[in-house]
């Protein structure tokens, strides 16, 4: 994403109607319906109205097709979780990074290979301070 400004919060639902699209790129109102609900139920017309709702936000664009509207998303997964993350920052830790990552690290279980991305990553966010 360039200097675009990242589109307002996202609500579960939303988040979820945004996964489906960020797998299947272009997707209908039933082929996200009948995946979203498959984990939550959801009626048709509330999914149609989350949908509309990410439109008016920015996070997703449609085309007419003649015999519906395909949705794709107009947002990247990587906006989407810095977002979501910077709001858990600050509500939850104060704004605290250390914070953040303490209790990720005291709470889950990571593997050596994890570990291994983790350190070069510390290690490269130093040399570039």
């Amino acid at each position: 994403m360039s200097s675009k400004k990242t589109p307002p919060a996202l609500s579960d639902s939303q988040i979820a109607i945004m996964h489906v699209l960020w797998d299947r790129e272009e997707a209908t109102l039933g082929e996200i319906w009948a995946e979203v609900t498959a984990d939550r139920p959801l009626a048709k017309n509330t999914v149609q109205t989350l949908l509309t709702r990410l439109v008016e936000k920015g996070w997703v664009n449609y085309r007419d097709t003649g015999k519906g509207f395909l949705y794709r998303s107009a947002q990247g997964r990587r906006a989407a979780r810095k977002q979501i993350l910077s709001r858990v920052l600050d509500a939850a830790f104060q704004g605290s990074t250390e914070g953040l990552v303490m209790t990720l690290l005291e709470t889950r279980r990571i593997t050596p290979e994890e570990a291994a991305r983790l350190r070069a990553l510390i290690d490269a966010a130093e040399e570039g301070s």
